[in-house]
């Protein structure tokens, strides 16, 4: 697996499994219709935010990632992330892979600290991962998350230093 930085010709490779998980209203805030340009919007970064694809040995994507600071100003130095792995090539290893690099990158762009502003508790594979990655939970907005299955769950804001 490699990890490189996204470009438009990915945007097609990306928005069906951004599409499927989207759609399926379990892991992100975003309306689950969203619509192809919106969720293009929402994903692929400008400067001085990053989008990066996992690509295999044959250049298929595998997942994705997005990261920039997490706010503007003088909050800037707070770096945020998003990872989106493609269901068929899940427990492969992707959003560890994709975590790690993020964090390496954020450190060489000089941020300070990454939060993750909205990690559903029921998403338990990805707080165990960020746990095992250095994040703690600092706060839960408690029913914060309206989730299809389990109904109002909390939020987790989840937070470490670079």
């Amino acid at each position: 697996m490699r990890i490189r930085e996204a470009t438009a010709d990915d945007w097609p490779a990306i928005w069906p499994f951004f599409r499927t998980i989207v759609a399926a209203g379990e892991t992100y805030t975003y309306p689950q219709d969203l619509d192809e340009a919106a969720g293009r919007g929402l994903w692929m970064q400008e400067p001085p935010g990053r989008t990066l694809v996992a690509v295999d040995e044959d250049g298929t994507v595998l997942g994705s990632a997005k990261m920039g600071p997490n706010h503007m100003g003088r909050g800037a130095h707070i770096a945020n992330a998003s990872f989106m792995v493609d269901p068929d090539s899940g427990r492969k290893g992707v959003g560890r892979a994709l975590g790690e690099h993020v964090l390496r990158l954020a450190r060489q762009d000089g941020y300070r600290a990454m939060q993750f502003n909205a990690v559903v508790e029921t998403n338990t594979r990805a707080v165990a991962l960020w746990k095992s990655l250095g994040f703690d939970i600092v706060g839960t907005l408690h029913e914060g998350f309206e989730h299809p299955e389990h109904g109002f769950v909390g939020l987790h804001i989840m937070y470490r230093l670079l």
